[in-house]
């Protein structure tokens, strides 16, 4: 069973995230709490499989940078109302390992829920390069400047440094496979040991050191 913590400021809201996880024969609700304040102090006293944050502002961004600063198991997934918004991004940097919108359809939302507990990024590649395409000005003043150095990428080896770079573009493991005619399982194991020498939680954790190192640039 997948715990989950819900995090929401409205009491109908938590009441439907709680009919919707209880709806379904692998998850259940840890818990519920209406702040980010609260959401932190009840991940460290519940630990549940995935914290499910639906708090606008500072409040939800501090509270994911909070709980994922913690050490804990529990990783995060965010719900906004904003489509390539600043949000989304500062939630991605805090350490969530993904975000939907409120929108998304509740089969979807699940399916979410269980990809961020199984060590996944919510995401697909094709909205990481949207979503990181849209910020790539925000992401420094000089982004067309030389590539910054750094320990991490003193650990990889030219192979892995091309799969960082490919990851970086939100190209998908077949996609890298192609790229380097590599079988797709090697492209797995590649992107496993990048992942643990960059210190990535996730794909997109990954994307976005790309894109602060300028190893990618917007296309």
């Amino acid at each position: 069973m997948i715990s989950v913590l819900v995090v929401d400021p409205q009491p109908l809201q938590r009441f439907g995230f709680r009919m919707l996880l209880e709806s379904s024969p692998d998850t259940e609700i840890a818990g519920e709490a209406e702040n980010g304040a609260e959401a932190v102090r009840r991940t460290t006293e519940l630990r549940p499989d995935v914290v499910l944050i639906r708090v606008p502002g500072v409040d939800g961004i501090e509270a994911a940078r909070r709980i994922v600063a913690a050490g804990g198991r529990s990783r995060i997934l965010v719900l906004t109302t904003f489509d390539m918004d600043r949000y989304a991004l500062a939630a991605l940097r805090a350490g969530a390992s993904g975000f939907l919108l409120e929108d998304t359809r509740p089969e979807e939302l699940l399916a979410g829920i269980r990809a961020v507990a199984a060590g996944d990024a919510v995401i697909a590649p094709a909205l990481t390069r949207r979503l990181l395409d849209a910020f790539a000005d925000r992401l420094g003043d000089d982004l067309g400047g030389p590539v910054r150095e750094d320990l991490r990428l003193d650990s990889l080896t030219g192979r892995e440094r091309e799969i960082l770079v490919a990851i970086g573009h939100g190209l998908t493991n077949g996609e890298i496979a192609q790229r380097f005619t590599l079988s797709e399982s090697t492209v797995k194991t590649h992107v496993g040991r990048v992942l643990a020498k960059i210190g990535a939680r996730d794909r997109i954790q990954a994307v976005i050191l790309a894109y602060d190192l300028r190893l990618t640039l917007p296309v």
